[in-house]
């Protein structure tokens, strides 16, 4: 089969920032429409207003930060199209922390490590999220580790892959610390442990109506 050679420039509208202007950074989606930007793009303008600055969609009425995701697969590819970027921003980040006496290269947090997500929580706990979008849950073993008793689960749609994972810790090895030995699929592909359940649901999941299946297995590769 014959290869096909397409320029940068031919699809540089889909890696793009519409905020900026450049090359996806930081790559963060809304997970009510699915519109990526780079993070302190969009973490920036959603302190100030609730709509994607894309379509317009109301993201949230009070915390439209809680409903963004980093989208690792958008970042991966954009690195992959676009020449030494990502060595060009590694070295950026050293020089920003050299210049401001930091001792070590700025690390990537997730969206969802801002101010106002704490704040929400710290309300939130006293309700245990019952007022939050729920999302109809289905955890299937897959592999040789123990079977849930109960595997349908019914929890905020604002809940980890993180979260999960020490769940099931507490279930199959009544220890909450080997949350990392355990990892979470849907269809086949491995999460990511940041990823939310809505997020999870609208980009994997593509059977409405159905719990949304999740299977674990122990740990097999290093992320």
């Amino acid at each position: 089969m014959m290869e096909k050679k397409v320029k940068l420039k031919t699809v540089n509208p889909h890696i793009c920032c519409t905020l900026c202007k450049g090359y996806l950074v930081e790559a963060t989606t809304i997970t009510e429409c699915l519109h990526t930007f780079c993070k302190s793009c969009i973490v920036g303008y959603l302190k100030k207003e609730k709509n994607c600055p894309k379509c317009d969609i109301l993201i949230h009425q009070s915390h439209p930060l809680n409903y963004i995701s980093h989208d690792r697969t958008m970042q991966d590819i954009v690195y992959k199209l676009v020449p030494n970027l990502q060595e060009r921003e590694k070295k950026r980040r050293q020089e920003f922390a050299s210049k401001h006496g930091l001792s070590e290269e700025v690390k990537e947090e997730p969206p969802c490590q801002s101010n106002e997500k704490e704040k929400e929580d710290e309300g939130a706990d006293k309700d245990y999220h019952r007022n939050d979008e729920q999302v109809n849950l289905c955890l299937e073993c897959k592999g040789n580790l123990k079977h849930l008793k109960k595997k349908y689960l019914r929890i905020s749609s604002q809940a980890t892959i993180c979260h999960l994972k020490k769940f099931l810790a507490l279930k199959v090895f009544n220890d909450i610390s080997k949350y990392g030995d355990v990892e979470i699929l849907c269809n086949d592909e491995l999460l990511g442990k940041s990823h939310t359940l809505k997020f999870v649901a609208v980009t994997r999941w593509r059977v409405k109506d159905v719990p949304l299946t999740l299977h674990y297995r122990k740990k097999t590769i290093d992320l």
